[in-house]
């Protein structure tokens, strides 16, 4: 897992060479980022196999659209991740009927240990610091912010979840968002 800023600088150059076509420099972002993905998608799909295809449509989306990478918009890790989650929820929108019927609880799915390499990536010191930081939201908020991350729910489903007005729903995963990111660069 990336915890330095020096490895954090190694993987954006990786993923820029990659984006120019060095075969080499994905085969490497791949080593160093894979098991932390397939954690974040193991965790968000709960399914093994669908979390195998959606980390093979991951790098496969890596190695077309690496040249879009922009180190001055997010980090590597940031990019990847964001990939990730985006690949996830559209897996999870596929199966939308049966998470609708019967939503997860997301707190005790989120706080599981799981004796994997998967579960050994989610506690990297990434991971800790992403939990402290969302452990400064309100629960409400924090709540809302994992079900549509880990979920894919959208605002309209966490409205209607929460019993609150859509404009509430949005402002408080704006302002969660808001909140983490400082939280996240400090």
């Amino acid at each position: 897992m990336i915890q330095g800023n020096d490895e954090r600088e190694h993987l954006t150059r990786l993923l820029t060479q990659a984006g120019n076509g060095d075969q080499q420099a994905f085969a490497q972002v791949y080593q160093i980022t894979s098991s932390t993905l397939f954690g974040m998608c193991l965790r968000m799909l709960r399914d093994r196999s669908d979390a195998e295809e959606v980390l093979q449509e991951i790098y496969t989306t890596v190695w077309l659209r690496a040249k879009s990478f922009d180190a001055k918009r997010a980090s590597a890790f940031t990019w990847l991740a964001a990939l990730t989650r985006n690949k996830a929820i559209d897996r999870l929108r596929q199966h939308r009927e049966s998470l609708l019927e019967d939503p997860v609880d997301l707190d005790q799915v989120i706080d599981e240990q799981q004796p994997t390499p998967a579960g050994n990536a989610q506690r990297s010191q990434d991971y800790q610091r992403l939990q402290r930081c969302l452990e400064m939201l309100e629960a409400k908020q924090r709540h809302a912010v994992r079900e549509a991350f880990f979920s894919g729910a959208t605002y309209n489903e966490l409205a209607a979840r929460c019993k609150v007005p859509l404009g509430t729903m949005k402002s408080w995963i704006r302002r969660s968002l808001l909140q983490l990111r400082t939280c996240l660069e400090s």
